[in-house]
């Protein structure tokens, strides 16, 4: 069996190695997920047999958060602060959501039909799709896969799980507490792989009903093709070049803050990153120097440290990709304020980082306006009025998310509803709420995560229809009457 080196990107240093699963691994997983959705018990278990199930999963993850929380920052180099106080709890908390909704949910609907010439009867029920290979990015290994493995687990199905094989090792875990949760044999199954040896294999094969993906805009393209010839059901959450507009009669130091944490939290490598400054004219010049001072003062360091506000990237090829873009935007006459290198300090040489990035006088044509970097890089641009800030922000053929800033909340209302983004933040940024769905436009995907609407996805509708004509005579029964 082939197997990968995982590495701290802190430090550049191995953790472990994992084994990778080939073909006929996939072939294997594929085989008992089908078996276990069309023989096993899961789908026919009651909703309290599934409730219990989830909560003990979500109370494993609690039981086991110190160590996952470690594990998630060595393996991604997140600051530990992250995934101790948001990645983790999270994960248990999204478990714990759809346990606690299922009923209300999976509700039988009934629909009664009367014509002049008929009476009927409807049941519109929600079954479960079948298999669901759910691949999960690296940015948020155990996070996302908790909102995939929840929601698809709660409707009903079985599941294949396909980490990045760059963070596999929290989703190792999370297969374990599953198997103490009593969940039945071939129901959860995980498999660890590159995309480009297993994902066709995985994705394009009919025994898989569904397929939930979270990741690049270029690997989503090519699942769509591989799922197109079997029809499947898909759920695609993928780039964003997110905007956030900075209004003039809004928080200053809110707005400053709040912008911070939107671009450089996860060390900007997040889908809903807001790569994009947009500020008003009024207050651009003291937003951007109240901005810069603070991005100068961001603590970068080893994820482990408690201290660091700012982790390495995931990989040197990341890093690498960033520093491209950094070239390009330069050369192209933009204005560089600060960062555009990776660290000097000793102590950070081992480990991929790459300091916060600001740039100013960015025009629109220019790669950085509309290609998704993923990294800690923002560009500021200035706007007169809400008209030009609204056409800048949905100049992109993204549409993730965005963020306003403002006090006055009719304003951000009427903003909101103009910009083509499926996520809107206003005066916050990164509220994610298992009660409220999740899901971008146009390049950025289809389908939902999360909330009623993204548990629906992983479910399908049957309509069940009762004829009630009195005296049993619908009309049926005539057309062919010999």
């Amino acid at each position: 069996m082939k197997s990968q080196k995982i590495i701290n990107p802190s430090n550049g240093e191995v953790i472990c190695e994992v084994g990778l699963a080939d073909k006929d691994a996939v072939d294997a997983v594929l085989e008992e997920a089908r078996r276990a959705y069309d023989l096993g018990p899961w789908r026919n278990f009651s909703l309290a047999e599934r409730k219990e199930i989830l909560l003990k999963i979500s109370q494993g993850i609690l039981e086991n958060a110190q160590a996952l929380a470690q594990l998630e920052t060595i393996n991604t180099g997140k600051p530990i602060k992250e995934s101790t106080f948001m990645d983790i709890p999270s994960s248990a908390q999204t478990f714990q959501y759809f346990a606690e909704h299922l009923q209300e949910y999976l509700v039988e609907e009934k629909v009664e039909i009367k014509t002049q010439i008929a009476s009927a009867s409807a049941a519109l029920i929600r079954e479960p799709l079948g298999v669901a290979a759910l691949i999960v990015p690296w940015n948020y290994p155990l996070l996302i896969a908790s909102w995939k493995v929840a929601q698809a687990l709660a409707a009903g199905n079985t599941v294949i799980l396909k980490p990045s094989s760059l963070t596999p090792l929290t989703a190792l875990e999370l297969a374990k507490i599953v198997e103490r949760s009593g969940l039945p044999k071939g129901v959860f199954n995980i498999v660890v792989g590159s995309g480009q040896e297993i994902g066709k294999a995985l994705c394009s094969d009919n025994r898989v009903d569904m397929i939930s993906f979270t990741g690049s805009n270029s690997v989503g393209r090519e699942i769509v093709s591989f799922a197109a010839r079997y029809s499947k059901k898909l759920l695609m959450e993928l780039g964003g070049k997110s905007a956030s507009l900075v209004l003039k009669d809004a928080d200053i130091d809110l707005a400053v803050n709040g912008s911070l944490c939107s671009i450089f939290l996860n060390q900007g490598q997040m889908c809903t990153a807001m790569s994009r400054l947009l500020v008003e004219d009024d207050i651009y010049n003291k937003f951007v120097d109240e901005f810069v001072d603070k991005v100068k003062r961001i603590k970068l360091g080893p994820g482990e440290d408690f201290e660091t506000q700012m982790g390495p990237l995931i990989s040197e090829a990341q890093r690498q990709k960033i520093y491209q873009y950094v070239g390009l935007t330069q050369k192209a006459g933009a204005r560089l304020l600060c960062g555009g290198k990776a660290p000097d300090e000793p102590a950070l040489k081992k480990g991929f980082f790459f300091e916060p990035t600001v740039f100013t006088d960015v025009h629109p044509q220019m790669s950085i306006f509309k290609e998704e970097i993923f990294g800690p890089v923002v560009t500021i641009h200035r706007f007169s009025d809400t008209e030009e800030a609204i056409t800048l922000a949905n100049n992109s053929s993204f549409g993730l998310a965005a963020c306003i800033w403002t006090k006055d909340i009719s304003v951000a209302q009427e903003i909101s509803r103009r910009i083509n983004s499926g996520t809107i933040w206003v005066n916050t940024y990164g509220m994610f709420f298992n009660e409220v769905p999740y899901g971008g436009f146009k390049q950025s995907g289809f389908g939902k995560e999360l909330g009623k609407e993204g548990f629906l996805e992983y479910t399908r509708l049957k309509s069940i229809l009762t004829d009630r004509t009195e005296n049993s005579q619908p009309i049926v029964r005539y057309w062919y009457g010999f």
